[in-house]
């Protein structure tokens, strides 16, 4: 007997105005909340001065919010089966909303910590429901526009992050970066509660203590093995790394064993049936590779411009803005493109582009103009462009409607181990590097940091050149009902 088409991919349904409100409500709060990742690490300076901190303890304000994020997401998926959209939603934002403001009236570090943290569990649910309310709610013949603005969020947000963060730090204090975003988040709130409609079905799942802890253990100690690399690299006295990355690699492989068993009787946490489909399990190594590139340069180039080039904070977050408004410009084409020609069309020149782009900024020197910087930074924002918005399309694409809460879950989490991997990655490598070619840590000179910078922009080249490579071998397949 042949398999009936999933229903998800009827394609005349409708997507009225208030299924529009909706996806348009999710993609702003999506926004808000995800530009808030990467919104601390230009205000570190100002905060070890203010609250008396060491940079040690600054880098925890970034830290634990990427630590809460990849301990949070795994679990999404179960979530989204359990509780209605309506529910996730004011959830995500309520808990965005309190640690928005336990982080604007922090009296010191350890109330600003929590706020962060408190903060990205509203994170951390509000991308994975995104996604996933796209792929149940908007017809086939709208999905890569829509996905291509999903690839404006996930891309562009944390791109932005710096640039917004530098200007509000040129006339205000460390809290207005909370205070701005606030009343923000109190609206979206406020309209979701009124405006946010049920998608899917929910049914009572049983959590799973042990896949649970297994989950916090396994990614949580991945990426905070990653990130103590990249601090240790910057000279940040922490823990030995590997102590973190042997547990969370132990922990993952078990927690991979026991969602396998659970899966059975579909109790899994994160129900890995996602990647028998091979379009689906292909797009998650791309996007593995794409969030190396992004959050790797995101890293590096704010470092190389102020640290090489003699730029200030503000000059440095300016130059990254183009390309981030680029990529936001570009993201509903690209999203029209994927929808008329396919995803493939898109896709593989895009994973071209990128590793063009990385490969011409191993070229930069200590005497490198900026408009060099900004040229190339903006070819790389061109490839990412026609890079995201097809791997959205084609992953949760061919996944069956009682999957697709899960296959959001894996690349949101896939994003955030993949962007902690790139960030230490890159300053890693430019470190030893630079050290090596200046001789001591004391001695490094712009000269010394252009060559560490250099080397670590290479290996993103070598990175996205396999990515280019298996952007020929994904196809576009028909979602099929797991049997």
């Amino acid at each position: 007997m042949p398999k009936s088409p999933a229903p998800h991919l009827y394609d005349d349904r409708e997507f009225g105005p208030r299924e529009q409100l909706a996806i348009w409500l999710l993609l702003a709060s999506a926004f808000t909340v995800i530009l808030n990742e990467t919104i601390m690490g230009v205000a570190l300076p100002r905060l070890m001065t203010d609250l008396g901190i060491t940079a040690a303890a600054g880098q925890w304000l970034t830290t634990a919010f990427l630590l809460t994020m990849s301990v949070v997401i795994p679990g999404t998926g179960m979530l989204m089966q359990r509780f209605s959209t309506r529910a996730l939603f004011m959830t995500a934002m309520a808990l965005f909303t309190l640690g928005t403001l336990i982080s604007a009236i922090a009296p010191g570090f350890a109330v600003l910590l929590l706020g962060r943290v408190v903060q990205a569990m509203g994170t951390a649910i509000m991308m994975p429901l995104l996604m996933t309310t796209v792929t149940m709610l908007v017809p086939v013949r709208l999905r890569g526009r829509l996905m291509g603005r999903i690839a404006i969020v996930m891309s562009v947000a944390p791109a932005l992050g710096p640039t917004v963060s530098g200007l509000i730090l040129q006339w205000f204090d460390w809290r207005w970066l909370f205070i701005f975003v606030l009343p923000i988040a109190v609206t979206a709130l406020l309209f979701g509660v009124f405006r946010m409609p049920n998608v899917g079905e929910q049914r009572v799942v049983r959590v799973d203590l042990l896949s649970v802890l297994l989950s916090v253990a396994g990614f949580g100690g991945l990426v905070y093995g990653l990130s103590v690399i990249g601090d240790r690299a910057n000279g940040v006295d922490t823990i030995e790394p590997m102590i973190p990355l042997l547990i969370g690699l132990v922990a993952l492989a078990l927690f991979v064993w026991r969602q396998l068993s659970l899966q059975r009787e579909d109790r899994a946490l994160l129900d890995l049936r996602t990647f028998t489909t091979r379009p689906f399990a292909l797009s998650v190594i791309l996007f593995t590779f794409a969030s190396l590139a992004l959050f790797g340069s995101l890293i590096l180039l704010p470092i190389y411009v102020q640290n090489v080039l003699g730029m200030s904070t503000l000059e440095a977050g300016l130059v990254l803005l183009p390309g981030g408004l680029l990529m936001g410009l570009l993201g509903p084409l690209v999203g029209r493109m994927v929808d008329a020609r396919g995803a493939r069309f898109m896709l593989v020149p895009g994973t071209i582009v990128t590793a063009i782009a990385l490969w011409s900024m191993a070229l930069f020197t200590d005497t490198s103009s900026i408009w060099q910087v900004l040229a190339t930074h903006l070819l790389l924002s061109l490839g990412l462009a026609g890079v995201f918005t097809p791997l959205f399309s084609v992953s949760l694409g061919s996944l069956p409607p009682r999957l697709a809460s899960h296959g959001s879950a894996t690349i949101s989490t896939v994003q955030q181990v993949a962007g902690a991997a790139g960030t230490a990655l890159f300053v890693t490598v430019m470190t030893l590097v630079s050290t090596s070619v200046a001789g001591s840590p004391e001695a490094v000179d712009p000269h010394a940091l252009a060559a560490g910078t250099r080397v670590a922009f290479m290996m993103g080249g070598a990175a996205a050149t396999v990515g280019a490579v298996l952007s020929f071998f994904i196809t576009e397949e028909t979602a099929e009902p797991i049997q």
